[in-house]
């Protein structure tokens, strides 16, 4: 008669393991929530990050604290949200660069598996920036040129296996050119050098250089969205221009692996609304970007969608590192 009694205990422990799961979810948030951002405040990551946490402070009815750590391109920020309780208290403001250097690095610190994805809050793409220099005007000309002048050149990278360099890896293969890199500590540094002729080229968010393009300082001969973007509408696609180059970044907002089911449907929820806000959509399109939610199972799916589409190129040129 004794034996069935640690089964029963056993049920009792995860039923009542589970009752508490669903009070806490039902109660939070208690206390305000860190939102960690790897990047420096006033940047492009930061600004839709600050935007998002705002809203949700009204939403959830505590403040949502915006904490920039921009170190290791955005690794610092992932491994302490991740060293914190999974308790929907410490949150990520994820991006591509998560995919990117779970690839990039043999020992980042972390595997995307211990992230749990919550929403997408935005798409960007990157523009194809040439500096006036070189004579061209569309990648056929900037092909033609590159050909004939081969390793003559030289293209910005921020640092190695930056999604910069990455993407400028992809584009001389698929165009079939030789350039040579020159390595920059952050994007406002490439641009003193690529406006007068320094530096030829530049894969830039398109947020970043699109003053400099309708200044006509620099060149913008392409861009990598599917279509072309509302905000350069002259611009003509990559694809368009038969190459067939779309990429885009990301933004998104994560939590820890284990953070309970409940918290995160009701972060996804919010979050969702926030996207569809009139004034959310204002905010992104002026950074030339596309305002996107999605469930925590797609952006899990972008997740490793962005590490399959990098981590060729990463082994091709040798890019891995140590870390």
């Amino acid at each position: 008669m004794s034996q069935p009694i640690k089964p029963v205990l056993t049920a009792l422990a995860v039923a009542l393991s589970l009752a508490s799961m669903i009070a806490f979810a039902q109660d939070y948030p208690t206390r305000p929530i860190r939102l960690v951002v790897g990047f420096a405040a006033g940047g492009p990551t930061d600004i839709p990050a600050r935007y998002v946490a705002d809203k949700l402070s009204d939403l959830l009815g505590q403040r949502v604290v915006v904490e920039n750590k921009p170190a290791a391109a955005g690794m610092v920020a992932t491994r302490d949200v991740l060293a914190q309780p999974r308790d929907g208290y410490t949150l990520l403001l994820c991006t591509h660069f998560e995919s990117i250097n779970t690839a990039a690095y043999r020992r980042p610190g972390f595997a995307l598996a211990d992230l749990a994805p919550i929403s997408l809050i935005s798409k960007y793409y990157y523009g194809l920036a040439l500096a006036n220099a070189v004579p061209a005007t569309d990648i056929a000309s900037f092909t033609r040129y590159a050909k004939a002048h081969p390793g003559e050149i030289s293209y910005a990278s921020i640092g190695t296996a930056s999604a910069q360099e990455i993407f400028a890896r992809q584009l001389e293969r698929l165009a079939g050119i030789t350039m040579t890199k020159v390595p920059y500590r952050s994007g406002p540094m490439v641009l003193p050098d690529l406006i007068p002729g320094r530096i030829q080229f530049y894969v830039s968010p398109v947020i970043g250089i699109i003053p400099q393009a309708r200044t006509k300082q620099v060149k913008l001969i392409g861009v990598s969205s599917a279509e072309r973007l509302a905000a350069l509408p002259d611009v003509p696609t990559v694809r368009e221009q038969g190459i067939d180059f779309v990429r885009f970044g990301w933004l998104g907002i994560c939590a820890g692996k284990g953070t309970p089911p409940d918290v995160i449907t009701r972060l996804n929820r919010a979050i969702a609304t926030i996207v569809a806000s009139p004034d959310y959509q204002q905010v992104t399109a002026k950074a030339a970007s596309i305002p996107q939610s999605s469930s925590p199972d797609e952006l899990r799916k972008v997740i490793e969608q962005t590490r399959t589409e990098v981590e060729g190129t990463i082994r091709e040129f040798g890019l891995q590192q140590d870390q």
